[in-house]
């Protein structure tokens, strides 16, 4: 533990911090540093006031909530505050809030808790009386908020008036509670706009909500896609509850949205699973979650547990892993694709997303560096989405000293020394040089890999070595590699030698779609293959077949048509083609699955299903022979629409394209595995 001087000082510094923090998240709109930072500083704070109890001051962070409301906006006292959550960040964290739950209970039985995901949004609270909604104000510090009741009647999915309904009474006065939010689709709509109109990019959907709500002028609020899901409710006259259970039943009768995924819990094992089921459907739902909220079910109890500081002791705020980050770009260097496209990437300080350490991220081409506004020693909030390399999503340009470094594209590859071209309508800068080595090393990378032929033992360090003794200057030469050859290398042993030797030669007769994939044809993936393979039963009649014929394909529109047509009348690309051949390298003529129930089916899947991930469900619809695509086309046969869907269901109304709700699609699927 430090020494009493030594506490108050870091307390000191800890409360400015925050305080800082909490005008840029709250007040503007313009976070400086990631949430998952932000409750570091926070929780070290709650550590050392708590071994100091004598120095805590009321007017610290750890005892108030967000921030005071802006100048702009009316300020509206809450009749009930609004407190905040406590966080946990593992299993053991949840099992220790449960422990206390029923310690302070004195409670031998097992609590029904209500389990929620935790949206990353506003909260806000919303009045009605009589059921008319009279005010709607943000948080603002817990007690008292923002007063943006006309920007919040612009939203859509909140009601102005509460449905009456038999189950539900409607009470006299009631403050309904909840979070709005942006979806992602609507987020990514929003900010290529503001790029297309010159404006600052909101660096998440959380922001973009935030500032959308925050509007003076209503009307520029009523553009934004926002919308509400309402989690709990205040002060209350008129009405009678005895769990929460019944509030969130309640509001779904009063014409409120319901987060759809909120369940009960008979226990905390129950709660547990649902933070790690919650976890895996993160990256699928369509909007943001940061994790999931555990609260116990029953009003008495919560009563008597009532709140310490600035959490009630009822609930609990369960986070995931962060998926956003702020670092200091340290360098940007660019690195050459097998296609030639050079592609900056930013070299920054390390640090901590999801559990990954990170110290790359790409900056796609300089359009986007420059929309961007990136420097070398700036510092950004990256983000990372599942497994896919992490991206800068805002330079914190209030951090800039003056030493910053602008970039630009090179002239010259850095590979191979040859020009650099931007082509007419292409964001992308290529290399022109026919021998550039990087673009053979990637080919051939590409060419071995798992999708395409599969050949084991050709690692990146090998392939680098192959390419720079002369060996290989395109993927066919794999196949012409002798024994000695391979021995004349650094580190490759004998037993290795043998065992690549023994991979080449299984690998010259490929499924036809891997070959047609490891040929790196642009905008051919393991789908456009398999669909190519499937139209055409040999490599020559797909070499000899027309555009139009190309084109007339499912799936395959003009520029992909036409990227394949070039490719196969491109003399240098027949020519690696005919090495192969002469090599041994034979496909197998392309067997499509006609016996599997599905074989044929085009899927799109839209909003969240409860029953499972939407990986899940793509899997189990390919291993049936059916096709999953993310858009609706004109062969699109089903469009499976779970909860929330978006404007694909309307596109599919339209379109005439069959709808499947989740109880249908769960038929289907069951049905034909039982073929």
């Amino acid at each position: 533990m430090m020494d009493r001087a030594s506490a108050l000082r870091r307390i000191e510094q800890l409360r400015s911090q925050i305080e800082h923090h909490n005008l840029r998240y709250y007040q503007l709109d313009d976070p400086e540093i990631s949430d998952a930072e932000y409750d570091r500083l926070l929780q070290e704070l709650i550590e050392i006031e708590s071994s100091y109890p004598d120095i805590d001051v009321s007017d610290s962070p750890t005892h108030r909530v967000g921030a005071p409301p802006l100048e702009k906006f009316e300020p509206f006292r809450h009749r009930m505050p609004m407190l905040s959550l406590a966080n946990a960040f593992s299993e053991e964290e949840i099992l220790d809030f449960h422990a206390r739950t029923k310690k302070f209970l004195g409670a031998t039985d097992e609590i029904t808790y209500v389990t929620e995901p935790k949206m990353d949004g506003v909260a806000v609270s919303l009045v009605y009386e009589k059921g008319l909604l009279t005010a709607g104000a943000t948080r603002g510090d817990g007690s008292v908020g923002e007063n943006v009741t006309e920007n919040i009647r612009t939203i859509s999915s909140i009601p102005i008036r509460m449905k009456k309904h038999s189950g539900a009474t409607v009470p006299e006065v009631v403050e309904i509670r909840g979070e709005v939010f942006m979806d992602t689709e609507g987020f990514k709509r929003l900010n290529r706009r503001r790029i297309a109109q010159g404006e600052t990019p909101f660096a998440n959907p959380r922001n973009a909500a935030a500032g959308s709500l925050r509007q003076l002028d209503s009307k520029v609020t009523a553009r934004r896609p926002l919308r509400m899901y309402c989690y709990g409710i205040g002060l209350q006259s008129g009405a009678t509850f005895h769990t929460h259970w019944e509030i969130l039943e309640s509001l779904s009768l009063w014409g409120f949205c319901v987060n759809p995924l909120a369940r009960k819990a008979g226990n905390i094992d129950l709660c547990i699973e649902y933070y790690h089921e919650i976890q895996k459907l993160r990256e699928d739902l369509p909007y943001e979650i940061d994790g999931i909220v555990i609260k116990v079910d029953d009003l008495a109890l919560q009563e008597r547990l009532g709140a310490v500081s600035r959490n009630p002791r009822w609930a609990l705020a369960c986070k995931f892993q962060a998926t956003q980050a702020t670092t200091t770009i340290e360098d940007i260097v660019v690195q050459v694709g097998r296609t030639g496209v050079l592609t900056p990437v930013a070299i920054m300080t390390p640090v901590q997303i999801g559990g990954v350490t990170v110290s790359r991220a790409t900056l796609h081409n300089q359009d986007e560096i420059d929309k961007k506004g990136i420097r070398i020693g700036d510092r950004v909030v990256i983000q990372r989405a599942g497994d896919v390399i992490p991206e800068v999503v805002k330079v914190i340009t209030a951090n800039r000293d003056g030493r910053e470094r602008s970039f630009s594209m090179p002239a010259t590859c850095p590979e191979c020394s040859a020009e650099v071209v931007r082509l007419e309508g292409e964001a992308a800068h290529r290399c022109i040089g026919l021998a550039c080595p990087a673009q053979i090393r990637e080919h051939i990378k590409h060419f071995a890999s798992r999708g395409g032929m599969d050949i084991d033992g050709l690692g990146e360090k090998l392939v680098a070595q192959l390419v720079e003794k002369g060996l290989i200057g395109d993927p066919a030469d794999l196949y012409y590699l002798k024994r000695e050859d391979l021995l004349s290398l650094e580190r490759l042993a004998e037993k290795s030698a043998d065992n690549l030797l023994s991979s080449l030669e299984r690998s010259k007769s490929p499924p036809q779609e891997k070959l047609l994939f490891a040929l790196g044809i642009r905008h051919v993936g393991e789908h456009i293959a398999r669909v190519l393979a499937s139209a055409f039963p040999s490599l020559e009649s797909l070499m000899q077949a027309s555009r139009a014929e190309i084109l007339s394909l499912r799936d395959i529109g003009p520029e992909v048509a036409g990227s394949i047509t070039r490719f196969f009348h491109e003399p240098a690309n027949l020519k690696v083609i005919e090495k192969l051949r002469q090599a041994g390298v034979q496909p197998q003529i392309y067997a499509p699955p006609q016996s599997l129930p599905l074989s044929g089916k085009s899927f799109v899947f839209t909003g969240t299903l409860s029953g499972m991930a939407r990986s899940e469900a793509k899997q189990i619809v390919e291993s049936l022979g059916g096709q999953v695509s993310a858009s609706l086309t004109k062969t699109t046969d089903y469009l499976v629409a779970g909860t929330e869907a978006g404007s694909k269901l309307r596109k599919a109304t339209d379109q005439d394209v069959e709808i499947l709700d989740e109880e249908k699609f769960l038929a289907l699927i069951g049905s034909k595995r039982v073929l």
